[in-house]
């Protein structure tokens, strides 16, 4: 087995974040215990505003406030995701760059507001309800939309269809990364519902991080000099590995063809003693355990590739899916 010691560029940003996302859990423990006995309902966003406002002073914390509080106290709508197709997106014109701007406040507002009421929402309303809050307290913000990367089918493809929406916020001089919709918990497949699961890997997310998972309609809200082809070509990264605290060295590539390679090598960084590593192939949906072997502070295994291996490969660490990789003809 050949291992490459040298850390990619990539993976120095992830153990960045890691470290980051270790200091923000204590530096905002403070901030996420104020929203915790916070009232579940607001009537209006200027309600819940003008409490953030009395409550926190610094524009970290009121960031982290607005965050928290709406990844916690409100729920994804699956059943409207799954009927977006059928229904129209609203539109509007303007005459000049003032109307665009006062009607697009006004659209968010709007999508605030019945958020609050109903609790419930898709990823257009978490993003409308973080910017309007952000107005509120005094902060500036920016919604991105784009394309998202979070199902196996879209491993290899490149970004098209923008089905996504999330959020930059400026603190000091630099733009911050939020994804309040992905901090507020994941799909359950099996039941087809949400679970309400709070993940702050979402909250400040590093360019470099954050692209794992999005790409912009405007390449210039990547901040990175990332490329559509090195996103299709990423593996697919669960939610769950932002906050896990090791890192995938290798591979880096995500698609592997059955004729073009025997096996994959798997560098893991930072894994925990005593954590259980296992794979499945989806063809075969048999959960197969690994057997690791140590060099320094990294974990090692090989998985071989077989020419009946078709579809997805998928890379569980202590019973969670972590990332999966395409495997072709």
């Amino acid at each position: 087995m050949q291992v490459r010691s040298k850390v990619p560029k990539l993976v120095n940003c992830l153990l960045v974040l890691l470290m980051t996302n270790f200091t923000y859990s204590q530096s905002y423990a403070s901030v996420d215990n104020a929203i915790a006995n916070y009232p579940k309902s607001f009537e209006s966003p200027e309600k819940l505003a003008e409490k953030i406002n009395v409550d926190f002073k610094t524009e970290e914390e009121k960031a982290r406030a607005i965050f928290t509080w709406i990844a916690t106290n409100v729920h994804y709508d699956l059943k409207a995701y799954y009927s977006q197709s059928s229904n129209p997106k609203i539109a509007y014109s303007f005459a000049s760059e003032e109307e665009r701007i006062q009607k697009e406040q006004k659209f968010r507002y709007d999508n605030a507001k019945k958020l609050l009421r109903t609790k419930k929402g898709v990823c257009e309303d978490y993003a409308s309800l973080f910017h309007t809050l952000c107005e509120f307290v005094g902060l500036k913000c920016m919604t991105i939309t784009g394309t998202s990367k979070t199902v196996l089918n879209h491993i290899g493809k490149l970004p098209k269809a923008s089905d996504h929406a999330w959020n930059a916020v400026k603190v000091g001089e630099t733009w911050r990364f939020i994804d309040v919709t992905w901090a507020s918990g994941i799909a359950n497949l099996e039941t087809g519902k949400m679970m309400q699961q709070y993940n702050d890997a979402y909250f400040f997310t590093q360019p470099a991080i954050f692209f794992l998972n999005h790409f912009p309609d405007d390449k210039r809200y990547l901040m990175t000099d990332k490329t559509a082809e090195e996103f299709a070509a990423l593996p697919l990264y669960y939610g769950k590995y932002l906050k896990s605290g090791y890192e995938f060295i290798a591979p880096e590539q995500g698609v592997f063809s059955v004729k073009e390679t025997q096996s994959i090598v798997f560098q893991i960084a930072n894994l925990p003693e005593n954590s259980s590593v296992a794979y499945v192939f989806s063809n075969d949906n048999k959960i197969i355990p690994l057997k690791l072997l140590s060099e320094e502070n990294n974990a090692l295994f090989e998985i071989p590739l077989m020419k009946r291996n078709r579809g997805y490969l998928t890379i569980y660490v202590n019973n969670e899916s972590i990332v999966a990789y395409k495997i072709q003809p």
